[in-house]
């Protein structure tokens, strides 16, 4: 559920609106029978209110009738529900039943690029790279550390690479320098990495302290 409402939203109001609505409906019964109406009102002013509403009952409905109730642990089963794509899929394996998963968001996106570990264009991509890479003692703890890096270093925009202790390891740089290059090649396309990694204008000033 909390996976839910977190989507376009801030973790403050995320938990704020979660603990509201779990003080009144709690079970995949209470979902499922609720007006969406009476949950979007809980969980306001999470982004997209009112569609998230509709999917908690919309998706309750789907858990009793396919599962029993029972949310599944599987990332193949989790995507058959309403609205539940990937990202969220791993989130819950990993999350809430602490088994292997590669969560990945934007920040681990994105840093996983400016990194060097993978080059890939869309998330599942990237997901899907990880998994090759990665050893999988490692993949529980790879969200919650690099949300946190993004948010406070490795920004979207003007990272803050002076303060960063994976430095040394990082491929940023080289992508900023492929940028310039490729920019002075008239109809040439921009690798969809360096497109991820340098999404404004701004960005292309590079590292920044």
């Amino acid at each position: 559920m909390t996976c839910i409402l977190s989507l376009r939203t801030q973790d403050p109001v995320t938990a704020k609106a979660a603990d509201r609505l779990l003080a009144e409906v709690r079970t995949a019964e209470q979902f499922a029978g609720a007006d969406p109406q009476r949950i979007a009102k809980l969980i306001y002013p999470v982004g997209m209110y009112r569609e998230k509403a509709a999917r908690l009952t919309a998706i309750a409905a789907q858990l009793l009738e396919r599962f029993g109730g029972r949310v599944p642990d599987s990332v193949e089963e989790l995507v058959t529900l309403p609205g539940v794509g990937r990202k969220t899929a791993n989130l819950v394996r990993s999350f809430a039943f602490h088994l292997p998963a590669v969560c990945v968001d934007t920040h681990v996106h994105r840093i996983s690029n400016r990194l060097g570990l993978v080059r890939t264009a869309a998330p599942d991509e990237t997901e899907c790279e990880l998994r090759t890479v990665l050893p999988q003692e490692y993949w529980l703890e790879l969200n919650p550390y690099l949300v946190q890096h993004g948010q406070q270093v490795c920004r979207p925009t003007r990272p803050r690479c002076a303060l960063c202790p994976l430095l040394p390891h990082c491929g940023y740089a080289t992508l900023c320098r492929e940028d310039q290059v490729l920019r002075t090649i008239p109809d040439c396309p921009t690798h969809p990495s360096l497109v991820l990694v340098l999404p404004q204008p701004a960005a292309r000033l590079g590292p920044q302290a």
